[in-house]
């Protein structure tokens, strides 16, 4: 197989398109004959991405390359950025708004579960800028 790269943006103002692209990459990977563990750890790495640009940014992108050894997820958005990073990896942690808990969001596991199904996790936010998420996850 050839890498593959697959593009997505992200329109925060249109909430009902949320996970689309996560089903995208999962019906691809899919299609590609990729093991169900590594299907389901990338499918949960970009649900979770995907939203906190959803909830937290007006919009952003999601690019996928997927290699024969290694599927690469690189989430960007143009949001507030994360101010401090570590607290905001602490399960439970969120500073999503009543309205997103109400819609059954915000619980405060995205980044920590990005964390815990990806091999690699890079965050790279600034402050009023936005943030960039690299993800990595190893074909074994």
């Amino acid at each position: 197989m050839d890498s593959l790269h697959l593009h997505f943006e992200l329109d925060g103002s249109d909430f009902t398109a949320a996970g689309e692209a996560s089903s995208e990459v999962k019906r691809v990977l899919r299609q590609l004959g990729f093991d169900s563990d590594v299907i389901r750890r990338c499918a949960i790495c970009m649900y979770e991405g995907e939203m906190n640009i959803f909830l937290h940014a007006s919009g952003g992108s999601a690019d996928v390359y997927i290699e024969p050894s290694e599927i690469i997820l690189e989430l960007i958005d143009s949001g507030p950025g994360i101010p401090d990073i570590d607290l905001a990896m602490q399960e439970g942690y969120s500073t999503a708004s009543q309205e997103v808990r109400e819609l059954g969001f915000g619980a405060g596991m995205g980044l920590p579960n990005m964390k815990k199904y990806s091999d690699e996790m890079i965050i790279d936010s600034v402050v009023g800028v936005g943030t960039a998420i690299f993800m990595s996850i190893l074909v074994k």
